[in-house]
């Protein structure tokens, strides 16, 4: 089969091949998924140098730990193990692993759901981690209720998009933030405001939000706490890219532990999120879709062969929601 592989750490254009490898072998707990679509996240490519040791933990210090990135996926299962009684082969799934830049992958049955009936594959493709990334920021660490103010900080991005349709199903009024091309896109997926950050400064407007859902991570926390009300709540998503600089991934982690500290103090919560996940949430996605309240909205389209291109179009920082990879 074909895949993708990354035997070093670098930019997407050095290290990333596509090659014939073996098909992955089933076992007992796992299914063979042939798979149709992925997606691109930003994991692991390069890794700066002062981060050796802390930031390669997670991905590996020598060499990637995975030889085959990509997490999102959605495809059919062409095989199953012994011990697998909820899917069957030719059955249609989405949902996450390690590997999925490949014409195949074998995977726990508990990290995939049945594809959403009303999606393509690739549309089914994008939904899983910045699905959950955008309902766990919302209903965990925002534990948003109906009637809340929302501010969606980076709403025409990847987790934007999703999060600006998720907290509108939860019947919040929702105001997103974005760059002046995206405007009529983010009013298309349900925002009740939009504001151009190109324009505007939502923290000097004297509006105060319930929860701020922040993916841009560039504003300081006391521009964030202006913009909040007074006892609001604070999720912190964005820098999250292990390729960051040095300097900007040390900033986003001094932002998160003094936002940590800071709330020991004050009425306002401020939280940075870990996304998690899991199967639950992933029905609960899949639920939200089929019942027209989410609609994934893809960017851009590469094939596999072109892997290194999408990981640079999606790690611009510009993309509009998702960017989606046909296998």
């Amino acid at each position: 089969m074909k895949a993708i592989v990354q035997d070093k750490f670098g930019s997407p254009d050095a290290v990333l091949e596509l090659r014939d490898i073996d098909k992955p072998v089933v076992g007992d707990d796992e299914v063979l998924v042939r798979v149709r679509a992925a997606s691109a996240n930003t994991y692991g490519w390069d890794i700066p140098a002062s981060l050796r040791y802390i930031g390669r933990i997670a991905v590996g210090l020598r060499k990637p730990r995975n030889s085959i990135p990509g997490l999102d996926l959605a495809g059919q299962i062409e095989a199953v193990g012994k011990n697998v009684g909820q899917l069957q082969p030719g059955d249609e799934v989405f949902g996450w692993c390690k590997g999925s830049f490949a014409e195949y992958v074998a995977v726990s049955e508990d990290a995939l759901a049945p594809k959403p009936a009303n999606l393509t594959f690739e549309q089914a493709a994008v939904v899983p981690i910045s699905g959950f990334t955008a309902l766990q920021g919302l209903r965990d660490k925002g534990r948003l209720q109906a009637g809340q103010h929302v501010l969606i900080v980076g709403a025409a991005g990847g987790v934007g998009i999703f999060a600006v349709q998720i907290a509108k199903s939860f019947g919040a009024e929702v105001t997103g933030v974005c760059s002046t091309g995206n405007l009529d896109l983010v009013r298309s997926i349900g925002a009740d405001q939009v504001i151009d950050y190109t324009q505007v400064d939502f923290t000097q407007t004297g509006q105060r939000h319930d929860l701020i859902l922040d993916m841009a991570g560039d504003r300081s926390l006391s521009d964030l706490r202006r913009a909040l009300s007074p006892q609001g709540t604070l999720v912190m998503v964005g820098q999250s890219s292990i390729a960051a600089s040095d300097q900007s991934y040390f900033k986003a982690i001094g932002r998160w532990l003094g936002a940590l500290v800071l709330s020991l103090f004050i009425r306002q919560k401020l939280r940075a999120l870990i996304q998690t996940r899991s199967q639950e949430d992933l029905v609960a996605l899949k639920e939200l879709i089929e019942a027209g309240k989410v609609t994934p909205v893809i960017g851009a389209h590469y094939p596999l062969s072109e892997v290194s291109k999408a990981i640079r179009h999606f790690e611009e920082g510009h993309a509009r929601g998702k960017v989606a990879i046909t296998v």
